[in-house]
């Protein structure tokens, strides 16, 4: 049975785009089948992550009564599928959100995960993608002003009968002054569905000359780990992650190692001599 998700914050650069797309992937890498939709009309750029800003035809057209929806549909990288907002200001001011929901179930039923890439903040299209889907998960940064804006979007999101089933914790650098993970399940009331760590290769992955998302460019990177073990929690699918590897030891770091076992060496003598 399809699972319908919308992943939605309560405001922008939290990474909800990038995640989007990396999860769908890890998702069609565990032999899923993807449909990941870019429903920010107003905003979107998850084509651009994918290297797909040039697709003819969009959901603005889709929305618009223009085009069939099996035509916005493309082969993405990584084996999802895709269906891309327009980048047009002019079309997006003519398009009736509310229709994002017939138009999501009219195709749904042929994958097993359908990801709705939601917009910031709290206005009409964000209704109508909150209303689109089954489930929805939250991102958020893990500071005072993302996790109050993020709770306000759960609210909202229960208040049209949706349901916000976890969290995802973005951009976790393990700094003094983070929330803990913890404390915002505590304050949202929900499970935490996937911690990302704060990860340069992620930033590195849409600079390159040939844009690609961070699990397909890096698949061991540590963002590309966390995202492979959620993808894994909402499949349920058993995954073998491959080991991250060990940045050879410095000097010093030899050096006081070496301390270390010769200190237990000693002390293992000394017990054995007392004995």
């Amino acid at each position: 049975m399809v699972r319908i998700i919308t992943i939605a914050s309560g405001k922008g650069g939290v990474g909800k785009t990038t995640i989007t797309a990396n999860l769908g992937i890890a998702l069609s890498q565990q032999n899923q089948r993807v449909l990941v939709v870019d429903s920010d009309v107003a905003m979107a750029n998850l084509s651009l992550l994918l290297g797909m800003q040039s697709s003819p035809i969009t959901l603005h057209d889709v929305l618009l009564g223009e085009s069939n929806v099996h035509d916005a549909i493309y082969e993405g990288p990584g084996g999802i599928h895709f269906i891309p907002s327009g980048l047009s200001i002019e079309s997006y001011r003519r398009v009736d959100p509310e229709r994002l929901e017939a138009v999501i179930r009219e195709v749904a039923d042929s994958y097993d995960f359908v990801l709705l890439d939601a917009p910031a903040g709290i206005e009409k299209s964000v209704m109508a993608s909150l209303a689109a889907a089954d489930e929805i998960l939250l991102i958020t940064m893990p500071n005072s002003p993302s996790v109050a804006d993020v709770l306000k979007t759960k609210i909202v999101a229960q208040r049209i009968g949706s349901n916000p089933i976890g969290v995802i914790l973005n951009f976790l650098r393990g700094e003094k002054g983070e929330i803990s993970d913890e404390d915002i399940m505590k304050m949202l009331e929900l499970p935490i569905y996937g911690m990302i760590p704060y990860d340069p290769e992620v930033r590195k992955s849409f600079m390159q000359e040939n844009v690609a998302p961070v699990i397909i460019r890096k698949p061991e990177s540590p963002a590309s780990v966390a995202i492979n073990k959620m993808a894994a929690k909402l499949s349920g699918v058993s995954v073998e992650m491959q080991p991250v590897k060990k940045k050879k030891e410095g000097f010093f770091a030899r050096l006081f190692g070496f301390f270390k076992r010769k200190k237990k060496a000693d002390a293992e003598e000394i017990k054995k001599e007392t004995e």
